[in-house]
């Protein structure tokens, strides 16, 4: 009788009992082979290794997708500001104050944030089933996960506006 595997639980390092079990089973079987002797923890590291580097090479893609869209939010927002650059300059010319000017440049980005913000979250949502299998313990419906996307837009987009020059300019009037 040919035995295939076995475990064998321990209080301290598997590892250092390895000889001892290899000499208990050739003390019964001296035909027994003992070999690829692996720790439970190095089985499942095997085990979940493909799916580990799928997750891993998704991270980074998602990485790489969440720069490019700080930087497209803010291209648009840039360019949005730099497009209503004549209207500013009537009201500025009419009366209007540069705090009243600045507070319209972020209005109008906050309305295109908030839209991206709704479609992108609808986008997210549609695409979760997808990714609900390669995840462990995250549902479909996790709030966290969406509240982080969302308040990472909340930093990242107001911020890009004010550090834009044109935003800026718009404010000083310059």
């Amino acid at each position: 009788m040919r035995l295939e595997d076995f475990a064998v639980r321990t209080a301290g390092d598997p590892r250092q009992l390895a000889n001892a079990i290899q000499a208990e089973v050739w003390g019964l079987d001296r035909n027994q082979p003992v070999t690829n002797v692996k720790t439970l923890e190095e089985i499942v590291n095997i085990s979940v290794a493909e799916r580990r580097f799928e997750t891993l090479l998704l991270m980074a893609f998602a990485s790489v997708a969440v720069g490019l869209a700080v930087i497209g939010v803010f291209g648009v927002l840039s360019y949005s500001v730099s497009q209503r650059t004549p209207e500013w300059g009537i009201r500025i010319a009419l009366g209007a104050q540069p705090s009243a000017i600045l507070a319209l440049v972020l209005k109008q980005a906050g309305r295109l944030i908030a839209v991206g913000v709704i479609i992108g979250l609808a986008g997210a949502y549609a695409l979760t089933r997808f990714l609900e299998s390669m995840l462990f313990q995250v549902h479909r419906n996790d709030g966290w996960t969406y509240a982080a996307s969302v308040a990472l837009l909340a930093v990242v987009s107001p911020r890009s506006v004010s550090d834009s020059g044109e935003a800026r300019r718009k404010g000083r009037f310059a």
